[in-house]
């Protein structure tokens, strides 16, 4: 199953768009320069989010047809499929995020605000879903020759600021930069929902979300460094681990 948000580009049009990439360097690289080049690449994969937050925003009943697991099950199905058609084409190093606490987004708390902060009926799917990831990619591991990856702990990492921001340098770690509603977590910063009025901070380098799903600028970098250096969020490689190769 995929589901696109926001006009995003689906999984399986860039995996056709990559595939055309991979012949154009045949002809341009020859088939030797090519298969180094696309074997000693890294692929970068931060995705699955919308494939749960959409459902819940538009037609919540899609989700009553699936028990937990099974929705969860076609979701990695879908970027199993992509992972195994990007090795097919010569790809040997693989590095996915695993899913945020997207039950405590500024978004998933103004779906229903009687809640609080967090929407706990995306808790189960996130839960799952980051279980039964590392459980593919290491069997993955098993059957692909020379299949190497890393995970990195998106979750962990942006939890820990949204509870204690200031340990991190944040002020504020659940309401949204720019947005409007409780937690400015109605989408409406620009963009095709841009709304007559919504409120806009004075320093976005204070919070750990710029708008209603989406981490300041400031949070990707600290992230960046963490995932490259190779600590605690990051397993069985670090990034700078996988472009060593």
């Amino acid at each position: 199953m995929e589901i696109t948000l926001f006009q995003t580009i689906g999984l399986q049009t860039q995996l056709s768009n990559f595939k055309n990439i991979t012949k154009s360097l045949r002809k341009k690289l020859g088939n030797e320069e090519a298969k180094s080049l696309l074997s000693r690449a890294v692929y970068f994969f931060s995705i699955g989010s919308n494939d749960y937050l959409y459902p819940f925003d538009t037609d919540p009943s899609v989700l009553g047809n699936y028990s937990h697991q099974e929705y969860v099950d076609l979701v990695i199905g879908n970027i199993t499929t992509v992972v195994e058609g990007i090795y097919e084409k010569g790809g040997r190093n693989f590095a996915l995020l695993n899913l945020w606490p997207i039950a405590c987004l500024p978004y998933a708390g103004a779906l229903n605000p009687e809640e609080g902060a967090c929407y706990d009926a995306f808790t189960p799917y996130v839960k799952l879903h980051n279980k039964s990831l590392l459980k593919v990619l290491q069997k993955l591991e098993i059957k692909l020759n020379g299949f190497r990856f890393s995970v990195s702990d998106f979750n962990e990492f942006l939890t820990r600021r949204m509870n204690h921001p200031s340990k991190y340098g944040f002020v504020e770690g659940g309401a949204a930069c720019c947005g409007s509603g409780v937690y400015g977590g109605i989408y409406n910063c620009g963009g095709m929902r841009i709304a007559k009025e919504y409120n806009l901070c004075k320093n976005v380098s204070e919070y750990v979300y710029y708008d209603s799903a989406h981490p300041t600028d400031r949070v990707y970098e600290q992230f960046a460094k963490q995932i490259w250096s190779g600590n605690s969020i990051t397993t069985p490689y670090n990034l700078k681990t996988l472009f060593e190769n």
